[in-house]
């Protein structure tokens, strides 16, 4: 895929044009072109950099990283933990997203929207960034390691390096594992367990991540997230 090919917001494309032209990327376009011709793939293509195109690099405050997209129906919409929107049929809010609402409302004591797609908090300056951006319905996992997590690396790396006063939301462990490298002298760095149900109660109740970031970006004159 050539670089100018690349359907992502302008200053995302400026940041990352020397990612693009590398063969891993260009590998793993051919390979995701090849998936959405011979089955069903999640989200649609034109969400795959839905994250970027609603957060533009200048604008990134937070940056909260997830895994894979969902893997069943009307669900991935190109942000992490989200889910619908964009048209789409009314979609259940998964156990993860329930799980993040209610630590928002303890923290924050505030009710967050029950709408499961996230985009408001994108357009504040939330990059809500899956590690990998595609997948094959109904196959969790299936797109990993075809050079997505090269070019999310390389979109940490960038936002480490080029930023200051970031907040990074890492749950879980793989999250953990892939903030491994920011910068934690210029930027604030939260890790907590995973959302999911099964691990919530082990580190993530009770982390007051969003209590945390607000406060951060308030002392930096930066403006606070409103997170509902």
């Amino acid at each position: 895929m050539p670089d100018k090919d690349v359907k992502i917001e302008d200053s995302w494309k400026a940041v990352l044009l020397d990612e693009f032209s590398k063969s891993y990327f260009k590998d793993l376009s051919s390979f995701v072109r090849e998936e959405y011709k011979s089955g069903t793939i999640y989200p649609k293509p034109l969400n795959i950099f839905r994250a970027f195109d609603l957060c533009p690099f200048d604008k990134v405050k937070v940056v909260i990283i997830g895994q894979d997209p969902y893997h069943g129906p009307n669900q991935a919409n190109g942000l992490c933990f989200a889910v619908g929107g964009m048209n789409e049929a009314e979609v259940a809010i998964p156990p993860s997203l329930q799980n993040i609402f209610k630590e928002i409302k303890n923290d924050l004591n505030i009710l967050p929207e029950q709408n499961g797609d996230l985009s408001r908090w994108a357009k504040q300056g939330v990059l809500l960034l899956n590690a990998t951006l595609t997948v094959r319905a109904n196959t969790p996992g299936s797109h990993q390691k075809k050079g997505w997590e090269e070019f999310t690396d390389a979109v940490i790396e960038k936002l480490s390096k080029e930023k200051g006063g970031l907040v990074f939301m890492l749950w879980g462990n793989y999250a953990k594992k892939k903030g491994e490298k920011i910068d934690r002298s210029k930027h604030l760095v939260l890790e907590a367990q995973h959302p999911s149900p099964f691990s919530a109660y082990n580190g993530f109740f009770g982390c007051k991540h969003f209590s945390k970031a607000n406060n951060y970006l308030r002392e930096r004159g930066m403006g606070e997230i409103d997170w509902r």
